[in-house]
């Protein structure tokens, strides 16, 4: 028999550790590892390469700033040239789900290189009593907003089909809509992810550092203390313990924040833990001027030295990159830190930062990486196993790595919506130069050879996240 594609001599990454074993790959799936080449189609020659699973990014906005049927095209070209195999978005409708979600899964359908799934956000009563329609989509993951409410309720949602208008929404993510998005979320087997902030001690925060005239990321992250973090980690996680939901926390990035989830724990509420390559590698202590600007925000060395620690110690479940498909115009539109844009662009450099700053200076093991970037957010999730390994009939998807590649970074270099990077002209080492999407090599060399309408989406059982 002549299979589709063997990848030969690379260094394969499996939970046991590291092998030099071939990969072989027939009709989109993983057939097995082997010593030997077996008759195929096609031969990459992976000598001095690292094959791993392909990345999961559990965190990606876009169809916000521009509209989803250009978004998946030019945000999933990004996730290809990165190294990303299934990205997962943030959808965050204004309205009912039965009246907008068909036509969002509808109008990117054709444009993904890479492949997709979705988490659905829930901003009111009426979207809780609407999240069985999500998980008869295959949607079974739900995202609450506990920084909006009240005064700090403004937020942009995504755009409708074929639209180029940006849509500005006033919502309140009360304690009400909390509580009933964990309970029913629960009801229906499901994990709730979390941006844990409390609007009203935000609100207090950023009107006294307004009325004492501050600027500048420092006075971002002191107007959104981590203070405000716990408060929230310690009110959604004893709804979480109430209802038995698990809740996923996206985003964290201080110390205090790995902390309090460290004590919600202890009590026993079920808890996975994601963080961000901004929160390992930028403080406002280094940098200048609103590029950085974040929600929460990035906050001092020690706190990245703290997620580091978390990371290494397997406290932190997952990476993800918050990815914000936006620009400049709008991200600098106003004359302070207070009228910045928050959110910034991070799919085609997360897997670099985590070589360079991590796997490359000891921080993390490629079997860390590995269980970080993909296998954790794949059982996390209910992708697994068909996502998130090497395994006999998984999907080959498999980025391939050269740790000693080195190259500085461009917003060009990705081609996604974003005209900036926050780590523009910084050199890395370690960078993906081969992406596999069910078998097919969709970016090689940072040049996408894939076709919009490769990546597809994968619907997601309830009751599969592995505890």
């Amino acid at each position: 028999m002549t299979v589709d594609t063997v990848i030969a001599d690379s260094h394969v990454i499996l939970p046991s550790g590291m092998v030099d074993k071939n990969i072989v790959i027939d009709e989109g799936r993983v057939v097995g590892l082997t010593a030997d080449v077996p008759s195929c189609d096609r031969k990459i020659n992976g000598n001095g390469l690292v094959s791993v699973p392909g990345a999961i990014d559990t965190h990606v906005h876009y169809g916000v700033y521009s509209t989803i049927n250009e978004a998946a095209k030019t945000e999933s070209h990004a996730a290809a040239i990165g190294g990303v195999t299934t990205m997962m978005r943030m959808l965050r409708l204004g309205d009912s789900f039965s009246s907008s979600l068909q036509d969002q899964l509808d109008a990117s359908a054709q444009s993904h290189y890479v492949d997709y799934t979705i988490h659905a956000s829930v901003f009111n009563r009426q979207q809780v009593s609407e999240m069985n329609i999500c998980v008869k989509k295959g949607i079974t993951s739900f995202k609450i907003y506990m920084n909006l409410g009240g005064e700090m309720g403004h937020v942009y949602m995504d755009m409708p089909p074929n639209s180029s208008e940006l849509v500005a929404a006033k919502v309140n993510v009360t304690d009400e809509v909390v509580e009933q998005t964990v309970k029913t979320a629960a009801s229906l087997g499901c994990p709730v992810l979390v941006h844990a902030e409390d609007y009203e001690s935000c609100g207090c925060g950023i009107k006294t550092a307004k009325e004492k005239h501050q600027d500048g990321l420092s006075a971002w992250s002191e107007s959104r203390s981590p203070e405000f973090e716990a408060k929230a980690i310690k009110a959604v996680s004893k709804f979480g313990r109430d209802y038995d939901c698990v809740i996923y926390f996206v985003h964290v990035g201080s110390k205090r924040a790995l902390e309090q989830i460290d004590e919600e724990k202890k009590l026993g509420t079920k808890i996975f833990v994601e963080t961000c390559p901004h929160y390992l590698t930028l403080s406002y202590e280094q940098q200048k001027g609103y590029l950085s600007k974040v929600m929460p925000p990035i906050r001092t060395k020690n706190d990245n030295k703290a997620v580091w620690d978390a990371l290494s110690s397997n406290q932190v479940n997952t990476v993800g990159t918050d990815h914000v498909a936006n620009q400049l115009k709008l991200k600098l539109g106003g004359k302070d830190v207070w009228d910045a844009l928050a959110g910034f662009p991070g799919i085609g450099t997360a897997l670099s930062l985590l070589l360079n700053d991590g796997v490359n200076k000891n921080r993390i093991t490629l079997e860390q990486f590995v269980k970080l970037t993909s296998q954790n957010a794949a059982k996390i999730f209910g992708m697994y196993p068909q996502k998130g390994t090497l395994k006999k009939s998984s999907d080959a998807d498999i980025t391939m790595i050269d740790l000693k590649k080195e190259k500085k970074v461009s917003s060009e270099l990705f081609g996604g919506f974003s005209d900036y990077s926050v780590y523009e002209g910084k050199n890395l080492k370690g960078w993906p130069v081969k992406t596999f999407v069910r078998g097919k090599l969709v970016a090689d060399n940072f040049e996408v050879i894939g076709k919009p309408g490769h990546g597809k989406l994968i619907e997601r059982l309830p009751d599969t996240v592995l505890w």
